[in-house]
């Protein structure tokens, strides 16, 4: 069961955009935190466990602010292919006094951080092959402890027109330079029953597309 996460008033979504080191930045954290169901996905996920938090493609570590700002407040560690942004998101804990918020850099197709709690990937199994998704899922799940979940949000392969605009937005951050990859491969949903299952975790998929036009699907597995 889970419990219903607190909201975030405005002024703390601010708080955490000023953080930002660019301006730009803190004008698409403004947007992006205020209209992304994600965070609010996962807070409901985790707000009120006692487990720390590995957030595998953190970026520059919103949803750890967005959770600390909900009143969780066990750590969490950020784990993430982008130098620039994990430094981003070092110095964004630091202003903000966090100590509890760590992050570092690393290529999640060669290893994880030895780590036992709740799991997060967001948005990045797309720039995987087959394999690598496989090889990764099984991986954070072997981080999930008992009690604990594996929480994703990803884009589903499938013949729709929200699919489309997700892969076109996906090339687009790539040409922009936000991202530094273009998509490689969706996974699909009978792949996370596969690999999940496979893995010990009870799977429940169900569609997340809150406002957006994307084609994101949650995906919790529970230990």
């Amino acid at each position: 069961m889970t419990t219903p996460a607190p909201t975030p008033k405005r002024e703390d979504l601010h708080r955490i955009a000023d953080l930002c080191p660019q301006r730009w930045v803190q004008h698409y954290t403004r947007s992006k935190l205020s209209s992304d169901p994600v965070y609010g996905a996962v807070a409901k996920e985790v707000i009120g466990t006692s487990q720390p938090i590995l957030d595998i493609g953190c970026g520059i570590g919103l949803l750890a602010h967005y959770l600390h700002a909900c009143g969780h407040l066990l750590p969490v560690t950020g784990f993430d292919y982008d130098q620039r942004k994990i430094d981003s998101a070092v110095a964004m804990a630091a202003s903000a006094g966090h100590t509890h918020l760590n992050f570092a850099a690393g290529d999640a197709r060669t290893g994880l951080p030895e780590f036992s709690g709740h799991v997060v990937i967001l948005d990045i199994l797309q720039f995987f092959t087959e394999p690598e998704q496989d090889t990764l899922l099984t991986a954070a799940a072997s981080r999930v402890a008992p009690g604990a979940k594996l929480i994703i949000r990803s884009g589903l392969q499938d013949d729709s027109g929200r699919f489309r605009i997700t892969v076109l937005v996906d090339y687009l951050a790539k040409a922009c330079l936000w991202m530094k990859a273009a998509p490689t491969r969706y996974p699909n949903a009978a792949q996370f029953q596969r690999v999940l299952t496979a893995a010990g975790l009870k799977v429940s998929i169900k569609p997340m597309w809150g406002g957006t036009p994307f084609n994101n699907f949650l995906i919790v597995g529970e230990r």
